[in-house]
């Protein structure tokens, strides 16, 4: 009885332990940095993983592209005498019959399976560069959802900090009014000022579960979003790459102007294809046969197309286009670039402008001013306007700052699209 008192104990605590485990594995936080965040998406994404398979199918058309001409075989009998009368044999349809074979193979000249193998290779070149490309857009988007959830948290927490403080000097303001060193109104003006601070909060909790919905939705995640966080620098730097380096990163990293560069490296060898295309591809034939009294005999054969009048020249002529058209838009691509790396170098450069008196100066002092004035109200030397006003600069000072760190860093994402790779972190 003890022993089976034993068992049953240990196998509760055994089934408690492991419930225990499972429950707090579903209840664990989950918590990315934006290098795990980036990771997660470009494993899960599922646009992404879509646009990979283009990839294949791309390397599958150059098998397509590189397969020899298949060769034709007849097989033919004829003379069949199905009404024949022959008093030795009877029915015998097949005595006069003659069998032929023939085989026949069409010789591709001028290299052209070797250049629709060259031309379907670049082909593939420009699709892996295209989605680089797509890969590149993505991640800014996902960038500016990471950025917009952590600046979410920040305007949170600030909230959050802004209410405990007022609390605290509303707990105070209500100690003087029960002991008669302020009126009534002046409490009911602070009472009513919570209410901002409480909206503030609420408004602040509804942005950072939405950031962090689109968040989740792009790293296409179902985990609860009370069970997911985000965590890293809120923050901004003042060292910025030069514009020149940044012109030279963004030309040789730039996926767009990579396949743009590669598009006119294709068209040309299209243009030496259908060069190749316009000339005369022969075909031989061999053939056997029976025609009495010759037993077997064989012959060949070679068929010339006479390219009098199609020459290909439709295609000449396009290709050739084609190659200018392709040109004309690496140049509009190259054009691009420097636009883009221009127009973010400046909006990053404008909000670090902005930025850094803030940090060195007006944070500290809208702090100061608060903080003083509050203490001089407590104290009687202060009116209440004069504190009111204190708080309601504060915190227009420190949202203000919040959202310039919040333009920093979309400001930082969009540069690294532009340039193409991540120069700002």
């Amino acid at each position: 009885m003890q022993r089976l008192f034993r068992r049953l104990s240990k196998g509760l605590l055994f089934a408690g332990c492991f419930a225990e485990a499972v429950l707090a594995q579903q209840t664990a936080q989950k918590t990315m940095t934006w290098q795990q965040a980036r990771e997660e998406f470009e494993k899960s994404n599922p646009t992404l993983r879509a646009a990979r398979l283009g990839i294949d199918e791309s390397r599958d058309e150059e098998i397509t592209a590189y397969l020899r001409p298949n060769p034709d075989f007849t097989v033919s009998l004829d003379q069949i005498n199905p009404f024949t009368d022959n008093p030795v044999n009877k029915y015998s349809p097949f005595s006069e019959a003659l069998p032929y074979f023939s085989s026949s193979y069409l010789h591709e000249r001028r290299h052209k399976r070797e250049l629709r193998l060259e031309s379907a290779q670049k082909a593939t070149a420009i699709a892996q560069a295209q989605l680089a490309d797509q890969e590149r857009t993505l991640l800014f988007t996902l960038r500016g959802a990471f950025v917009q959830a952590l600046q979410a948290k920040a305007v949170r927490d600030m909230a959050k900090d802004n209410l405990a403080y007022f609390d605290h000097e509303l707990g105070i303001s209500q100690d003087r009014y029960k002991a008669g060193d302020i009126a009534r109104v002046d409490l009911d003006r602070q009472e009513l000022l919570r209410v901002t601070y409480e909206s503030d909060l609420q408004t602040a909790e509804v942005n950072l579960r939405t950031a962090k919905i689109q968040l989740l939705q792009l790293l296409n995640d179902r985990i609860p979003l009370e069970q997911f966080d985000v965590q890293g620098p809120f923050d901004f730097a003042e060292q910025i790459p030069a514009q020149d380096e940044l012109h030279r990163i963004a030309m040789e990293t730039r996926p767009d102007l990579k396949a743009a560069v590669q598009s006119v490296d294709k068209a040309q060898t299209d243009y030496k294809l259908a060069v190749s295309n316009g000339s005369t591809d022969p075909t031989f034939g061999v053939d056997f046969g029976r025609n009495p009294p010759i037993p077997v005999y064989m012959g060949v054969s070679v068929n010339i197309p006479l390219r009098i009048f199609d020459k290909n020249q439709g295609e000449k002529a396009r290709t050739q286009v084609d190659i200018t058209r392709n040109r004309r838009l690496r140049d509009a691509a190259e054009a691009q670039v420097f636009g883009d790396v221009d127009s973010a170098y400046a909006t990053l450069l404008s909000t670090v402008t902005l930025l850094r008196p803030y940090k060195t100066k007006y944070l500290a002092t809208a702090g100061r001013v608060r903080d003083t004035i509050a203490f001089s109200y407590q104290h009687g030397q202060a009116a209440l306007v004069d504190y009111l006003d204190a708080q309601r600069d504060y915190r227009a000072v420190q949202v203000s700052y919040l959202n310039l760190v919040g333009s920093y860093l979309a400001a930082a994402s969009q540069l690294n699209l532009a340039v193409g790779r991540e120069v700002m972190q």
